[in-house]
């Protein structure tokens, strides 16, 4: 699977439903690459990188975590460079990496999701990192040509949501931050969503990209959104 070309500076790996796979995105700035969270597992990355390469891209420089689900934290072991993450997102991981001294943590897993149990068939450890860099609200990043806006806001989804705006772009990256708590058994907290709405409103965009669909219009999203809301 190659990479898919979304403007001249922003390219995507597509997700993988069958696995679970989230899209990984690529930033190509003309000082600095940004990769946009870190994938399932060291073979996600590889599939990444593989595609990065035969673009004759460089590597990611950077790689930022949109929230600390496993499907998008869970091979950032294996990434090139540096990984920037939002505070909270290390606490989740550190609780993370408390749960996988229990050597059957990976079986657990297993057991509980059919995703993560194809992801990591046939291996038996896991390797789960913190990241590099934290932010306490927002950061932004001169990639050259191009600017990366790191922001973290308020989601149904995860209580780290970080999203990413490219302003020349006129692109969000939104993670799963739309979607309901997997981890509260699938709640949706409509207040959580009414302020990520509001969010998304205020913003300049033209794309609106999830890690687990196609890339959206601005209006497309925001028609969906309130429609759940309602």
């Amino acid at each position: 699977m190659g990479l898919n070309k979304l403007t001249n500076r922003i390219y995507f790996l597509e997700h993988a439903p069958e696995v679970d796979r989230p899209m990984l995105a690529y930033l190509k700035g003309d000082k600095i690459s940004l990769a946009i969270d870190a994938g399932y597992s060291a073979s996600h990355v590889q599939d990444f990188y593989r595609a990065i390469e035969a673009e004759q891209f460089n590597k990611p420089d950077f790689t930022v975590i949109t929230h600390w689900h496993y499907d998008h934290t869970f091979g950032m072991h294996a990434i090139n460079g540096i990984s920037i993450a939002y505070g909270k997102t290390n606490e989740f991981l550190k609780d993370q990496q408390e749960q996988a001294k229990n050597l059957n943590y990976i079986e657990i897993l297993k057991k509980e999701d059919i995703h993560f149990r194809k992801e990591y068939c046939g291996q038996d450890k896991l390797s789960i990192v913190l990241s590099d860099i934290t932010f306490s609200d927002k950061m932004t990043l001169d990639l050259g040509g191009i600017t990366a806006q790191i922001f973290h806001t308020i989601s149904p989804h995860s209580e780290d949501t970080t999203c990413v705006y490219v302003p020349e772009e006129k692109v969000l990256f939104l993670g799963d931050s739309t979607s309901e708590d997997f981890f509260n058994n699938g709640y949706m907290d409509k207040d959580k969503l009414y302020s990520l709405v509001q969010t998304i409103q205020s913003i300049d965009c033209k794309y609106c990209i999830l890690s687990h669909c196609e890339p959206l219009s601005k209006e497309d999203l925001l028609a969906y959104l309130l429609s759940v809301e309602a």
